[in-house]
């Protein structure tokens, strides 16, 4: 809120307001889904799934709301959807079923979270932010009071979640700045190469190997980013 009124932002109108608390609502769908799919599922399964379905759906919105991009634009698109699956695909453990459900429901929510997140009104970002974290954090409250689950945290992991919050937030704004400054296809297309930098870090600070999969899938996120970068600058 503090950014918000350092932005001079203007107080966001309920059309917008409705628009942030669905967008609040469908990510917090789509996260728990996800968590819950990795958890009873095949990852191998589940986290491609949820990664292709939450790219495809704006990508999809984007082209139906500004037309087909250039053509190294689409190829870029095409490419960077192709190294999603790859760099999201993890050995095939887990459950006994592959969760490929819960990761529709879970691809479908951050999907139609981005698309959302993408129609907030251009120089609106901060308020309608906390707006989308609020209406987070009161699906998460009721789910938890309901369910009468605890939310007791260990003190170790609290600098941790509030670093992981700021993170998060970060990266929410930086998406939407993308969509108010450009299309939405590409921004949605760009934001969903996020587990790349998940694979460098773990490589970086973690020392994982990296499979041939997720070798080829940041090749081709890399290639995507320059086809997509060299088609919108011209």
């Amino acid at each position: 809120m503090a950014l918000a009124i350092a932005a001079r932002e203007p107080t966001p109108a309920p059309a917008t307001v409705a628009i942030a608390v669905a967008a609040g609502v469908m990510v917090t769908i789509g996260i728990v889904a996800l968590y819950h799919g990795l958890a009873v599922g095949r990852m191998g399964v589940v986290a491609p799934v949820t990664g292709l379905i939450a790219a495809l759906l704006p990508v999809t919105a984007g082209i139906v709301r500004d037309g087909l991009p250039g053509t190294p634009v689409l190829a870029g698109i095409v490419l960077a959807l192709v190294a999603v699956v790859l760099v999201s695909r993890v050995p095939g453990a887990g459950g006994s079923r592959s969760g490929i459900e819960v990761a529709i429901v879970a691809g479908v929510g951050i999907g139609l979270f981005n698309i959302l997140a993408g129609e907030l009104p251009d120089g609106q970002v901060f308020g309608p932010l906390v707006v989308i974290k609020v209406a987070a954090a009161t699906v998460i409250v009721t789910v938890l009071v309901a369910g009468r689950r605890t939310w007791r945290m260990p003190r170790r992991l609290a600098a941790i979640a509030v670093a992981v919050g700021l993170f998060d937030m970060a990266g929410n704004a930086c998406y939407v700045l993308a969509t108010q400054a450009g299309r939405l296809d590409v921004a949605a297309t760009l934001s969903s190469l996020y587990p790349v930098t998940t694979i460098l870090l773990a490589v970086a600070l973690l020392g994982e190997r990296v499979t041939r999969s997720h070798a080829l899938g940041i090749a081709a996120a890399i290639a995507a980013i320059a086809l997509i970068s060299a088609g919108s600058a011209g």
